[in-house]
């Protein structure tokens, strides 16, 4: 299943298409490829070219019209985090010494297969610290891997000093950490150590058999079940209100008594950390351990659903049928 919305897959299919009638002939080349592309589920959050068309070549008018098939992917909030990821790449660049420019965004936009005759197409936005998947079939959409990160997580200085891009993601955990007590918390906190990265990398296939099963939520007291819930409900909700539905439903349906919350590294803010979020059909990963713990990934994975999965096998199977 996936989330259905007939009135936000028309919204997509003319987002992407108003994109590539306003791009030029080379740059409507690098936006478009198929699903038979194998490159489709190759996927990275580090700094790098990709395939398709990158915005820092876009005039005015085709960025807002790329950016606006961005929010189509996206739920009200998040489209605000991922244009601020978008923005504080400048930010890094030039606290690394460099002199970027505003408007020289090194992120790329591909829409995979013909959303004006297709039934099954997909996009995708991709560039450091933000990967944002969406396949349609029909009415029906998937999102993931859905990928934010922030560097840095807070600006230390310049006229940005203070900000906070993905501040929910670290507090909605903490608020649930801090309410264990000492048993729950020596099931819950794996390791004192903190791992360098999220564990499934770019993988195409997210591996969960990496991942510290930590603390089941069976074992956490209602209120802290509520507090789980509220961590994986701000994940899902990056998306639209179908998809974040159908994400919850799935997890429900599966058993949510079923979903394990696991932590490393130090405790105290500052310290770098890490956690995850496994449930049957679902991965959360989440670090900050970077540049003296100032460096945030956060990552949702569905453990079927990622790049279309069931659904685009469904779609096959049908059509060969």
């Amino acid at each position: 299943m996936a989330g259905t919305d007939p009135a936000l897959v028309a919204e997509m299919r003319a987002a992407a298409a108003a994109l590539a009638d306003a791009l030029d002939p080379d740059s409507r080349a690098r936006l478009a490829t198929t699903l038979d592309d194998p490159a489709y589920r190759e996927w990275t959050y580090l700094p790098g070219p990709r395939d398709g068309a990158i915005l820092a070549d876009m005039t005015e008018p085709q960025r807002d019209l790329a950016l606006a098939l961005l929010d189509t992917g996206c739920s009200a909030t998040s489209r605000h985090s991922a244009r601020a990821v978008i923005d504080l790449d400048i930010v890094r660049r030039q606290l690394g010494g460099g002199n970027p420019q505003p408007g020289d965004d090194r992120f790329w936009w591909r829409v995979i297969g013909d959303p004006a005759r297709d039934d099954a197409w997909a996009w995708r936005v991709n560039g450091h610290h933000l990967a944002i998947h969406v396949t349609v079939v029909g009415d029906d959409i998937t999102v993931t891997p859905s990928f934010f990160g922030s560097e840095p997580a807070t600006v230390l200085s310049g006229p940005r000093q203070g900000l906070r891009v993905l501040t929910a993601e670290e507090d909605l955990a903490r608020d649930l950490l801090a309410t264990l007590d000492a048993d729950q918390q020596a099931i819950a906190v794996t390791s004192d150590e903190a791992p360098d990265d999220i564990l499934t990398r770019n993988d195409p296939v997210a591996d969960d058999s990496v991942i510290a099963r930590g603390i089941a939520r069976a074992d956490l007291r209602p209120d802290q079940q509520e507090r789980l819930a509220a961590l994986v409900q701000h994940y899902f909700g990056r998306t639209p209100d179908a998809a974040a539905r159908d994400a919850w439903d799935r997890a429900t349906r599966a058993g949510l008594d079923e979903i394990r919350f696991a932590w490393a590294g130090g405790l105290e803010r500052g310290q770098r950390h890490y956690y995850s979020v496994l449930g049957p059909t679902f991965l959360l990963e989440y670090d900050n351990t970077q540049d003296d713990a100032n460096h945030i990934h956060s990552v949702w994975r569905d453990l079927r659903e990622d790049f279309g999965g069931d659904l685009l096998a469904a779609h096959y199977n049908a059509s060969a049928h």
